[in-house]
C-alpha cells in the first residue's frame, strides 16, 4: 500500500486516518479534474452550452457501468445530503405516517428528516438494533415496522459507528411489504461492491469523493425506474418542460442546475480508472486487514469490547472503537492532532465514546502504530 501513497496529494507530515470523512483525491484523477476546469474556462459558452449534455452523458455511462445499472437511473448531485433531499422532500407524507431509520444515522439526516417531520406531521423513528449477527439486525430493526410505517431509510454503512448493515434483506422484506426504501450509500462506492439493480433499493444515495477518490463535490442519486416519477426537482430549471428531452425526464429534471462547475462529476471515471489499474479489490482487501487489527489492538488497549460482535463481516476499511465513558474528546482530539498530527475523527454517539479509522491504500502498518504509541500515552 506504501507505494500507492505517492499518488496523493496529502501532507506527508500528517498521520491521516480520516479518509471517511472528505475523503483524498490521488494526483491523476485531480489533474483530470484540473483539466476539465480549463476546458470550461477556455470556452464557457461552448462547454456548458454546446457539450454538456454530452459529457454528463458519457460521465453517467462510466459510473452506471461501475455501478451495476444504466446510466439513465443516475443523476450527479454534489453529496448524499443533496440527494437525500431531493428524495425526501418529493414523497409525501402526512401525518399518521412514520419514517423508520436505525439509531446509527448520519447526523444530517437525521436533521433532514426531523425537520420534514416538524413541516408534514409525520414521525421519525431511530429503531434500536441488534448488532450480534445479521439475522439478530434484520429482526430487531424490522420488528419498529407498524402499518403507518410508509418509509425505510436505512445506512448501508454507517457514518458513526463504521458498521455495514445488512441491507438486502430489509429491502426484500420492504418491497414485498409495500413499503418505500431509500439506503444512505455515504461510504459504498469504492469501499465494498456495490451494484444497484440487484440491490434493488428504490433509492440509492451515494458519494464518489470518498472511497472511490474523486474530487469533493462529486455524488449521485439512483432511482429505480418504475420510482423515478415519484421525484419533483429540487431546483427547477431548464430540464423541466425541457424543450429538446432526453432519453430520461428524471435526468432532465435533475441534471441542470444553471451555471455550476461539473469538473468533479466529469473526473469520475478518471478516479474509477485509478482504482482499476491499481488492482483495488486486493487493496481493499489489504485495507482490511489493517483496520482488522486496528480496532484489535485499540480494543485490547482499552479492555472494552467492539459495537458489533467478533466478526470482521461488520466492517471494511472504515471501523470503530470504544474509547473510555470518562474521556474528553475535545482534548483528546486536540493531543492526538497538536503533539502526534493524528487526523482521526472521535465521536459522541448515543452513551458512548467512539474513535472512527479510515484504512485507506495509502496508510501503513506504521501509521497505526503511530496511534497506538499516541493513545498509550494519552489513555
Amino acid at each position: 500500500m506504501n507505494s500507492i501513497k505517492q499518488s496523493f496529494l496529502l501532507d506527508p507530515n500528517v498521520c491521516f486516518l480520516n479518509h471517511g470523512s472528505f475523503g483524498a483525491t490521488p494526483k491523476p484523477v485531480f489533474d483530470d479534474y484540473q483539466r476539465w476546469q480549463r476546458e470550461l474556462e477556455n470556452q464557457p459558452v461552448e462547454f456548458l452550452g454546446r457539450r454538456f449534455t454530452g459529457l454528463m452523458a458519457d460521465a453517467r455511462a462510466a459510473l452506471g457501468a461501475y455501478l451495476g445499472t444504466h446510466a439513465d437511473n443516475l443523476v450527479y448531485t454534489q453529496n448524499v445530503t443533496i440527494s437525500m433531499n431531493i428524495v425526501a422532500r418529493s414523497l409525501e407524507l402526512g401525518t399518521g405516517d412514520e419514517v423508520l431509520s436505525s439509531d446509527h444515522e448520519y447526523g444530517a439526516m437525521d436533521r433532514t428528516w426531523r425537520f420534514l417531520a416538524k413541516e408534514h406531521g409525520f414521525t421519525y423513528v431511530n429503531q434500536p438494533v441488534s448488532l450480534e449477527s445479521n439475522e439478530a439486525f434484520v429482526d430487531s430493526f424490522w420488528s419498529g415496522v407498524t402499518p403507518r410505517t410508509k418509509i425505510i431509510f436505512l445506512s448501508h454503512i454507517t457514518s458513526p459507528t463504521a458498521v455495514i448493515f445488512p441491507v438486502n434483506e430489509i429491502i426484500s422484506r420492504a418491497r414485498a411489504a409495500g413499503i418505500i426504501t431509500i439506503i444512505d450509500g455515504a461510504h459504498v462506492p469504492g469501499q465494498i461492491p456495490l451494484y444497484l439493480d440487484s440491490l434493488g433499493a428504490d433509492f440509492y444515495c451515494g458519494n464518489l469523493h470518498k472511497w472511490l477518490c474523486a474530487p469533493k463535490g462529486a455524488g449521485f442519486l439512483y432511482a429505480r425506474p418504475e420510482m423515478q416519477h415519484l421525484l419533483k426537482p429540487l431546483v427547477v430549471s431548464w430540464g423541466y418542460e425541457s424543450e429538446t428531452p432526453g432519453t430520461s425526464t428524471f435526468v432532465d429534471h435533475h441534471e441542470w442546475w444553471g451555471t455550476r462547475d461539473i469538473a468533479a462529476f466529469l473526473s469520475v471515471p478518471a478516479a474509477i480508472r485509478f482504482q482499476q489499474d491499481h488492482d483495488w479489490a486486493q487493496v481493499r482487501r489489504d485495507c482490511h486487514e489493517l483496520a482488522i487489527i486496528a480496532q484489535r489492538r485499540i480494543c485490547d488497549l482499552t479492555g472494552i469490547p467492539p459495537l458489533h460482535s467478533k466478526s470482521d463481516s461488520w466492517f471494511a476499511q472504515l471501523t470503530a472503537a470504544p474509547l473510555p465513558a470518562d474521556t474528553d474528546l475535545a482534548a483528546l482530539k486536540a493531543r492526538l492532532y497538536d503533539e502526534y498530527r493524528v487526523e482521526v475523527p472521535l465521536i459522541a454517539w448515543k452513551d458512548k465514546k467512539l474513535i472512527r479509522i479510515s484504512i485507506q491504500g495509502y496508510n501503513s502498518q506504521e501509521d497505526v502504530d503511530h496511534l497506538l504509541e499516541a493513545l498509550k500515552n494519552f489513555l
